[in-house]
């Protein structure tokens, strides 16, 4: 592209006011940083007007539709009024624009423009010397153009393939960027080039850029270091992370001793073993590599050192003028730096497997910064650090010297401390900030012994501890404390005389204890603006109310039968949370009122009868706002997806935008149930569900995107296991973790730098990776939503994994960012294993990653399971024998179930769904046989049953949901079979009538429970001619059509149960919960196959629906019906010798 932006707009020159000048028609041009506006409709004749935007304005007109003005800067300035056709345009102009008069004059920033060649007309201005080209589709040959007066040159992450030689004619050009460029070499000479400005013959050579201070050649093809840059001599500073170097020869540096600054991380390689000492470096950089270890005493005069993210083991380094040290991520049991560095100020060895903290630490005077956390270290040095980082260690007791240190910030969460030391707090002048949480902590130590105090604690966490009401009258000796947090410790009680003496209190949590109220005198705090009170006995709504600066309320989960509300809602209140409280009733004026909260959180009102709802699974979730209380997370649950059959669960985070999280979950489940009418495979319609939603993000998906996972829970009435099967699928750091008899197992995987197989993909793509592990600055997550502009270094393919729930599945959590960096998997299900409330449980987690520092938005789901042998197959059969028959556990079946691999010689085991299971096992085992008042089924096995060359099926291993069914044997099962016609049931049982002859009936519908007698067909011919005549059968089995009504009639609803769902009546059977039922069998006289699948009664008069019949015509009738009834009998039963069933329902 030439050109930025262009169109064909209606243009005016000078003042609006002015009625000489009218709009005309005219071609616009936004080129690099001026406008221009061409003189005729034909922009390429005629004069183009260049108004330059640097330092200009641009500015809406109200008065005219879509219309902006540009004004140029200086004395003698110009003004352009265009107006646009549409308000998409109008607002890309405007944004643009804005972008470039922003700019400084001497800068140019006409990055991520998809430019191919430099625009003609860019250099207007003489005094530009930065230019910024970065993220662009320029070569190497459409650089002509560059000006001699450049001092500043950003062509990274561009298509050159070659070093652009234009840039050897720039004498004045100090930086130079050249990275992600697919560079391999450094040209010495250039003689064979001309200049492309002044086609001069005079060559160039780059080591006659004697102005050129930093070069940077990172994420390209570089095999080794460039001997060229020995004569740049100017050049400080090397970077060349991310190329393709083997082996790390670092002798090659010698002969560069200009160089101070070498940055070869990401290069994956080895180092050399002969080194000699480089005393001119005094930074290196060698982060993410495969080193196991390093010797860097070689480097003298070495001041920082990075060796982040790699495999060390063992490190040593010299220590003359060492000043920090980045050594986190590693493997390191062993660290020596000889001499003692005196000047070390910041040192960072978290998560290594350190169990000491070295000896010269205790001698570094300087030493301010400790980060030593997550490690296995017991004791800590006594120094005088001003931030000691030490948590997730093994501490047992603190140094009682720490108590004389200035010590500002101490973080010792994760440990096994018992106590403080007893004077800690009261000596500790300096202490800003302490974090104990998650310790075994009984008591505090007093901040004074008399009223006055020195402390000046701000942050206080004391979450997960076994605090009691004792450690509450010692807060008072912090007057100055702001954040409060004391969450799941063992507190009954909080006085409301101590809760008065803090009166700069802006944030509370004591949620998870046992308080039945909060005191009144919290109105002293009258800076208050977050109070968390959740998962205790409250039962009277605190007077938080009345609080001028409250923001945030969360009295979820506890026992609020009440609120009491002033007149008006404070000015800031935009957030309260009062799920859980199942006591808690409303009025309309309060809901009224309470809706203008911006996020208002209250349990929905009962919707009846929960017919539908599932059994197996329950959840809750919670959300929690980052920094500068912005929401950018959003969590997604239906209970009930795809018509009470399954279920779908979310969590999306967009960091720090809002946008991206809300469009997710607002339409990802749809794109879901979309794709799952095309395809059952679990990863095929999980994958197609991010790729689909990764389209409808438009314009939101540019340059903003987010993390997700998708939890899906199914039962395949297809499949022959039986059981419900967990399919979860996640883009970014939003991650699922299943608990299987109490371990974690990980359902989820994060695609971050540390994958070498992304690593590889990304390197391909000539992506670059910055200091902070992000891809282009922007994300570090190479499988995310949205960031298209990214693509294809960054994909939104989904990672996708699919378990079977077994009965030793107990829950799994759904979380984002913020959660899994603040928790471990394992402390996750540790934490809200034992907590019976799906939505108390999604609150302890978000309240202890609040306490363990996290600071980003959090959303957590937790979905409890109950799955059950009633819907969990756990049948064995023999080698080659047919797999049972599916049961949809706790759900109804569909209206067309399958029944697949029927055994040729014998029926398939019946169905059980829709409460037959549980039926089966709780009143009738497989072996019963039926001894009830009226049952014609007899006690005596048939003689066949014990032939030899039956089925194995007794020796084979079934569940309750498949029991065995021998062939030529009987099994009784219970019926739930209803029949409806125009009306309702009238809420009577099926007995409450007089029965008729084993039917029993209540006037509209027709109930029957029958015994049924499996028999074996004896003509293979007439069982195959049963296999195949439906045509809904196929090959594999036979088809149970349920809910269909006769063929040639019309679908009618089936409202028959409702009133009765449920409720178990007196001949034993049980009113099914929807119109899905099993295998219907009712009968009155010798049963008919129906094509439908089903065995049907004839309908039963009503004796108040019979004629009446004169005396006179009584005898005349009965010869017409006798005669009517011997015309239809031979047909009836010339249809029953034709259809020859395989099985018969006898009625009680």
């Amino acid at each position: 592209m030439g050109h930025l932006l262009s169109g064909m707009y209606n243009v005016r020159k000078g003042k609006m006011q002015l009625p000489v000048n009218r709009w005309t028609r005219r071609q616009v041009i936004l080129c690099g940083t001026c406008l221009i506006v061409s003189s005729v409709k034909d922009s390429l004749t005629g004069k183009m007007h260049v108004l330059p935007l640097i330092g200009g304005k641009v500015e809406e007109v109200k008065k005219h539709q879509h219309c902006l003005a540009f004004s140029s800067s200086g004395p003698q300035s110009q003004t352009y009024y265009i107006c646009f056709d549409t308000f998409t345009e109008y607002l890309r102009w405007l944004r643009q624009v804005s972008k470039v008069a922003s700019q400084r004059i001497s800068s140019v920033d006409l990055s991520c423009c998809s430019l191919e060649h430099l625009p003609a007309n860019l250099f207007y201005s003489q005094d530009l010397t930065h230019l910024n080209l970065k993220q662009n589709f320029l070569r190497e040959g459409g650089l002509e153009g560059l000006v001699y007066r450049l001092k500043s040159l950003n062509l990274s992450n561009n298509h050159l393939g070659d070093f652009p030689l234009a840039v050897c004619s720039i004498p004045t050009l100090a930086e130079l960027n050249v990275s992600c460029n697919a560079l391999r070499a450094v040209p010495a000479a250039v003689g064979a080039m001309h200049n492309f400005q002044t086609v001069m013959t005079r060559r160039y050579e780059l080591e006659n850029m004697h102005q050129l201070s930093y070069l940077g050649l990172s994420f390209n093809e570089f095999t080794d270091i460039p001997e060229v840059l020995e004569k740049l001599t100017a050049v400080d500073k090397l970077c060349m992370s991310g190329n393709c170097i083997e082996t790390l020869r670092l002798q090659a540096l010698r002969r560069m001793s200009h160089i101070k600054h070498v940055d070869l991380s990401h290069l994956e390689t080895e180092t050399s073993e002969t080194l000699n000492f480089l005393q001119h470096i005094t930074q290196l950089d060698l982060r993410d590599n495969k080193l196991g270890d390093l010797d860097a005493m070689i480097f003298n005069n070495i001041e920082v050192l990075h060796c982040e993210r790699n495999q060390l083991v063992t490190l040593n380094i010299c220590g003359y003028f060492l000043k920090a040290l980045y050594a986190s991520y590693n493997e390191l049991v062993q660290l020596d730096v000889y001499p003692v560095p005196n000047h070390l100020s910041y040192m960072d060895v978290s998560r290594n497997h350190l169990e000491n903290v070295p000896e010269w630490v205790c001698e570094s005077r300087k030493l301010e910064v400790l980060d030593i956390g997550h490690n296995q270290i017991c004791e800590l040095p006594a120094r005088s650090l001003r931030k000691l980082l030490a948590g997730h260690n093994r501490l047992a007791r603190l140094p009682e010297r720490l108590e004389r240190t200035s010590v500002e910030v101490l973080d010792v969460q994760h440990n096994q401390l018992i106590e403080l030391p007893p004077n800690f707090l009261m000596k500790a002048d300096s202490l800003r900030f302490l974090n104990a949480s998650a310790n075994k902590l009984e008591t505090l130590p007093p901040a004074t012994l008399s009223e006055e105090t020195n402390s000046i604690l701000q942050e206080l966490y004391l979450t997960n501890n076994n605090l009691t009401d004792k450690c509450v009258p010692l807060l008072t000796g912090h007057p100055r404390l702001k954040i409060l947090h004391m969450a799941y410790n063992r507190l009954q009680s909080f006085p409301a005389s101590k809760m008065a003496k803090l009166e700069e209190l802006e944030e509370i949590d004591i949620s998870g204890n046992k308080l039945k109220a909060i005191p009144t005198t919290i109105m002293n705090c009258r800076r208050m603006h977050t109070v968390i009170a959740h998962s205790n006995c409250i039962e009277v709504f605190p007077e938080v109310m009345q609080l001028p600066e409250i923001k945030c309320v969360d009295l979820s989960c506890n026992e609020l039968s009440e609120v009491t509300l002033p007149e008006n809602l404070p000015p800031k209140l935009q957030e309260l949370d009062l799920t859980g409280n199942p006591r808690l009733a409303l009025d309309h004026k309060t809901l009224e009122l309470l809706n203008n909260i911006r996020c208002f959180k209250i349990d929905q009102p009962s919707a009846g009868d929960a017919s539908g709802a599932p059994a197996v699974w329950s959840h809750g979730y919670t959300e929690a706002s980052g920094v500068k209380n912005k929401l950018c997370v959003a969590a997604l649950s239906v209970n009930n997806f795809c018509d009470n059959r399954e279920a779908l669960y979310g969590v999306f985070d967009g960091d720090r935008n809002v946008e991206v999280p809300y469009l997710l979950q607002c339409t990802m489940s749809d794109i879901l149930a979309e794709e799952l009418q095309k395809t059952k495979n679990e990863e095929e319609y999980m994958v197609n569900t991010f790729i689909v939603m990764q389209r409808k993000l438009g314009t939101a998906g540019q340059k903003l995107g987010g993390a997700a996972v998708l939890c899906h829970i199914k039962h395949d009435p297809v499949d022959p296991g039986g059981s419900f099967t967990l399919t979860s699928a996640n883009v970014g750091k939003c991650q699922t973790v299943l608990c299987r008899n109490g371990k974690p197992l990980p359902l989820s995987r994060s695609y971050v730098m540390s994958c070498e197989e992304e690593l590889k993909r990304i390197k391909q793509h000539k992506a670059i990776i910055t200091e902070d592990g992000k891809v282009n600055g922007v994300t570090e997550s190479t499988r995310i939503l949205g960031y298209t502009f990214l693509h294809p270094t960054v994909v939104p393919r989904p990672h996708v994994q699919s378990v079977l729930l077994t009965p030793q599945d107990e829950f799994f959590i759904l979380g984002s960012k913020g959660l899994w960096d603040s928790l471990s998997i394992e402390e996750a299900v540790e934490a809200v294993r034992n907590v019976p409330d799906a939505l108390a449980a999604a609150k302890k987690l978000c309240t202890l990653a609040q306490s363990y520092g996290c600071h980003d938005s959090i959303s957590a789901v937790v979905v409890q399971l109950s799955v059950t042998e009633d819907s969990f197959c756990c049948c064995e059969l023999s080698g080659g024998g047919s797999v049972p028959p599916p049961s949809p556990g706790i759900f109804p079946p569909s209206v067309n179930m399958v029944i697949k691999d029927r055994p040729s010689d014998g029926l398939g085991v019946p169905s059980s769904s829709s409460g037959m299971a549980s039926e089966i096992s709780s009143e009738l085992s497989t072996s019963e046989m039926s001894s009830e008042v009226g049952s014609t089924a007899s006690d005596e096995p048939p003689s066949g049953a014990l032939n030899e060359s039956s089925p194995a099926y007794p020796s084979e291993q079934r569940c309750m949901l498949h029991p065995v069914c021998l062939s030529n044997s009987f099994q009784r099962q219970l019926s739930s079979a209803t029949f409806s016609s125009a009306f309702s049931d009238n809420g009577l049982d099926s007995d409450d009538e007089e029965p008729i002859e084993g039917v029993f009936t209540n006037g509209s519908r027709v109930e029957v429970e029958v015994d049924i007698h499996c028999t074996r067909a004896k003509e293979k011919e007439k069982q195959q001619h049963l296999l195949q005549a439906p045509a809904e059968a196929s090959d594999e089995g036979i088809v149970i059509s349920a809910n269909e009504d006769e063929p040639g009639l019309p679908r009618k609803a089936d409202f028959s149960a409702v009133g009765t769902i449920g409720r178990r009546r007196a001949n034993g059977s049980v009113a099914p919960q929807e119109r899905s039922h099993n295998v219907i069998e009712v009968a009155t006289d010798a049963p008919l196959r129906k094509p439908g699948g089903y065995f049907a009664a004839p309908a039963q008069p009503d004796p108040d629906d019979q004629f009446i019949i004169p005396p006179e015509l009584e005898e005349e009738v009965k010869e017409i019906m006798k005669h009517h009834q011997e015309q239809q009998q031979p047909p009836q039963r010339q249809f029953q010798m034709d259809q020859l069933p395989d099985c018969y329902d006898t009625p009680l």
